[in-house]
């Protein structure tokens, strides 16, 4: 890596806001000896470019020592981030890569079918005669041999250890501040009817029935079923065609016994340092979660065994010292770049719109007054579209409901599981000043200019303390933790209406216990975002009265009626949604009946879905 290079590779015509300064610092702590860069940038900051700039050093192939890696490699966890940079002209040199989920083939006959179900993937033996044109073979031998090679985190980690995308120079992570997160659910098994596809055949146990121990008996109960999916996917290895749907589950039968090979495998090992937990709260013949207390260590090998120097980008990495050990980095061999907030706080605000606290005890009580000022906010913003963060779907369907009571149901707008991201670009698409009820789309949401001009945020967005890991983390005494991840979720929230300088967006606060956050997680705030908290206000609001609420929006075509809308078969772009049932308390509404169907549902929508299959 040559770092005075930085400034020098900045992709636009000119700086803005902070961003030279920006690259000074970052090319001097490079120049320092580190390795790793955090660079904590609030929204606005043009990350995309700096990143562009970073990777700009690093070492190209006519500088190279034949051993020596070169190139750069451009990583977000966010697939709408990714689409982003792809639309992005200033960053035409990224060549980006997807699962091959994302493409079809283009054989006669199949210009409908995803490419992780090509006849390539289903017939044994066959001998693609397309192959060098195939959209995903082709991009994967551009972006494996240009300078630049963007992709998901989630195709960045399934790939460690590929042939194709080997270690490179540089690595940007942008959104870097949920790497623990990530490598948790890279390691994490999920055993559920729409993980496995023999759970049909098998008889769940209670595992901590036999032994009294959770673990064992989920070891005991893995290593069963490794057993019954190998002899499933054997079979189907002894076609000599499979349609779809069978190469889909072979795929994933494959993948369940290589999991739970790993777990049961480094269970047994008595030299093993992992801790490992087991979530099964319904018990026999429910899902089975099984995760590692401490998941760091699977970033070795997917993230720190990629690069020589890496720069980690977000607005939200709040403790660099916890962050790091979170990520299995020594915080002494880490530098910190803080990039300041350009955004005039007045154009941010925050307004204190508190009803009562929203934890399940006192939401019964809470919501119906949330309802209420919400009908309020909507007067007030009669000819502006808003957002409510629901934090869950049990949330975010009643307060649907209350609303529809309230007569503003015209005016609303919700989306389930499966149709999230058509609801959403329907939503921006519209004229009308519509108000989206969403759950978890607090990151990687734009909503620059009249997209959006205000916001309410329900719940403070507590992890679940029935959660296994959570609830040792807590028994250990990892309290600043915990409200830690809540604050990293407000702030990324806050982040989505206000996106240029010149831009505005009201945030509402509803929940007291949003209050008491910002007081005990007070030191780990950006001062940008404590300036914001240190103006916070009660607002004068009108009073609830929903033909104002509907003053500038069409009642005729629809709206909410209290019913949830009818899911989609769009494939989700995010892999959000998965993750939320995990996070919060409350169930959504229940999985397709069938098996093959559902599993292939749960391919598109989970976090992981970009690389499913993929070679």
């Amino acid at each position: 890596m040559e770092p005075a290079r930085i400034p020098e590779s900045f992709p636009a015509p000119s700086f803005r806001g902070n961003q030279e300064q920006a690259l000074a610092d970052i090319r001097d702590a490079f120049e320092d000896g580190n390795d790793v860069v955090l660079v904590r940038a609030p929204t606005g900051s043009g990350k995309s470019l700096l990143a562009r700039s970073i990777m700009g050093a690093a070492r190209t192939v006519e500088e190279a020592e034949p051993a020596q890696p070169t190139g750069a490699y451009y990583t977000t966890p966010q697939v709408s981030q990714l689409d982003d940079v792809e639309a992005d002209d200033l960053l035409e040199d990224f060549r980006i890569i997807r699962g091959k989920n994302n493409y079809n083939c283009i054989l006669p006959g199949e210009h409908d079918t995803p490419v992780d179900q090509a006849p390539c993937v289903r017939q044994r033996g066959f001998d693609c005669t397309v192959r060098h044109r195939c959209p995903y073979f082709s991009d994967r031998a551009i972006a494996s041999n240009r300078p630049i090679a963007a992709m998901t985190l989630a195709y960045f980690m399934q790939t460690a250890g590929s042939d194709v995308f080997r270690m490179r120079d540089v690595a940007v992570i942008d959104e870097a501040h949920g790497l623990a997160e990530w490598a948790e659910m890279y390691a994490t098994v999920d055993l559920s009817p729409r993980r496995v596809p023999v759970w049909d055949d098998i008889e769940v146990p209670d595992v901590s029935a036999a032994t009294g121990d959770e673990v064992e008996g989920a070891v005991r109960f893995a290593e069963q079923l490794m057993e019954r999916g190998t002899a499933e996917k054997d079979e189907l290895l002894a076609k000599s065609e499979l349609t779809p749907e069978e190469a889909a589950q072979r795929d994933r039968l494959q993948e369940l016994i290589s999991e739970l090979s790993y777990f049961a495998e480094d269970y047994r090992d008595p030299q093993s340092p992992t801790t490992w937990v087991v979530d099964q709260p319904d018990g026999a013949g429910s899902a089975i979660t099984i995760k590692p207390l401490d998941p760091a260590k699977y970033l070795k090998h997917t993230v720190w065994d990629r690069g020589s120097k890496f720069a980690l980008l977000s607005a939200t990495i709040l403790n660099k010292e916890a962050f790091c050990r979170g990520v299995g980095l020594d915080p002494e061999k880490v530098a910190l770049v803080e990039v300041g907030h350009t955004f005039p706080v007045e154009n941010r605000p925050l307004y204190d719109v508190t009803q009562g606290k929203m934890t399940f005890e006192h939401r019964e009580e809470t919501l119906p007054r949330v309802a209420d000022t919400i009908v309020r906010l909507m007067g007030k913003h009669a000819d502006e579209k808003g957002l409510i963060h629901c934090h869950s779907y049990g949330i975010q369907e009643k307060l649907a409901e209350l609303l529809a009571t309230r007569g503003v149901g015209p005016r609303l707008r919700v989306h389930s599981r499966e149709n999230r991201d058509e609801e959403l670009d329907s939503w921006k698409a519209s004229d009308d000043p519509e108000l989206f009820l969403s759950v978890k789309m607090e990151e990687a949401l734009n909503l620059e200019g009249d997209l959006c001009r205000w916001q309410v945020l329900c719940k403070a967005p507590y992890l679940n303390t029935k959660d296994s890991r959570v609830e040792r983390r807590l028994e250990e005494g990892q309290w600043a933790w915990y409200y830690r991840a809540a604050l990293q979720t407000v702030i990324q929230a806050c982040g989505r209406v206000v996106r240029a300088p010149d831009d505005y967006g009201a945030t509402y606060l509803a929940d007291d216990s949003l209050l008491d956050l910002f007081d005990r997680a007070r030191t780990d705030m950006p001062d940008w975002f404590a300036d914001q908290v240190d103006r916070l206000s009660k607002p004068q609001l009108p009073e609830a009265d929903p033909e104002a609420a509907l003053a500038a929006i069409d009642a005729e075509p629809g709206g909410y009626s209290g019913r949830r809308s009818q899911p989609s078969r769009s494939e989700s772009k995010n892999g959000s949604s998965s993750s939320e049932s995990s996070s919060s308390g409350d169930s959504g509404s229940s999985g397709p009946a069938n098996r093959t169907e559902a599993d292939a549902e749960k391919r598109k929508n989970h976090p992981l879905s970009d690389v499913w299959g993929d070679g």
